[in-house]
């Protein structure tokens, strides 16, 4: 057994408490990334391949686009946003809140989704739908709000296209960010509703539904931007890079989203 002198047992103390309150303090440090809801369950794996192959950790927070625009020019400690439609950092870069213009990370598809006990099917051209409007048998149809979500507006617009925007208004129900959208069929609240394809990929919804494409030709494209911000340190900058490379972009592609330089796919 080895004692140690006094003196440098306390140094060796000293070190070994300098070191862990050093990791402490870059665990609370984690930047803080600000992303649109239909990226909830691809950014994570993102995030999670980052840290493997860099060692450093960022904290996500998912909302809606505008929300986090608002927070944004109110001084919200933000590092990196990645927002459903580029209007946002545009808009935000002009303000001066970002550190640059930003870049386009990828472009979102939304489909309609139909609940297993619903009694009507989903399909691309919403037939099911309108037919189950004409029976009566749709009760509770839900949307992101397209008041500050994008995925909302895409929605509005769809149903506008297929012409049963007025038919579906009063059954509405409306999410906060579509990822609560999409949690209200998946809880039974509504029987049907409008999501991105990013969302319906995910394993939650498998065996719960069906879900049908709706072409990109009813909807104004969801041109997704991402943006540095001002306050951004090494890790976020060092994320932000990663989120273009080969294995975000992969993850980005799995889920349904079209990448930049990509061609999108129908059906």
């Amino acid at each position: 057994m080895v004692v140690l002198p006094r003196r440098m047992l306390l140094k060796t103390c000293g070190v070994a408490a300098v070191l862990q309150a050093k990791r402490a303090g870059a665990e609370e440090r984690a930047p803080v990334v600000a992303a649109a809801a239909d990226l909830t369950y691809a950014l994570p794996e993102i995030a999670a391949a980052f840290a493997r192959a860099q060692g450093h950790v960022v904290k996500l927070v998912f909302g809606s686009s505008g929300n986090f625009a608002a927070q944004i020019r109110n001084g919200a400690p933000f590092e990196v946003f990645l927002s459903a439609d580029e209007d946002y950092v545009v808009a935000l870069a002009g303000a001066g809140r970002t550190d640059g213009a930003g870049v386009l990370y990828a472009e979102g598809r939304i489909g309609v989704f139909v609940r297993g006990d619903a009694g009507f099917a989903a399909d691309p051209a919403l037939q099911g739908l309108a037919t189950a409007l004409r029976a009566g048998k749709l009760k509770k149809f839900a949307i992101a709000n397209p008041a500050h979500a994008p995925y909302g507006r895409a929605a509005q617009a769809a149903l506008e296209h297929g012409g049963l925007w007025e038919a579906v208004r009063p059954h509405l129900v409306l999410g906060e960010n579509v990822a609560q959208a999409a949690q209200f069929m998946l809880s039974g609240a509504a029987q049907a509703g409008i999501i991105p394809l990013s969302l319906a990929r995910a394993p939650v919804f498998a065996g719960a539904g069906d879900f049908a494409l709706i072409a990109a030709s009813w909807h104004p494209p969801l041109r997704q931007r991402m943006v540095l911000l001002k306050s951004a340190g090494p890790v976020a900058r060092a994320f932000y890079a990663y989120l273009q490379g080969p294995e975000a972009r992969a993850v980005f592609r799995r889920f349904g989203f079209v990448l930049p330089g990509e061609a999108a796919a129908d059906g």
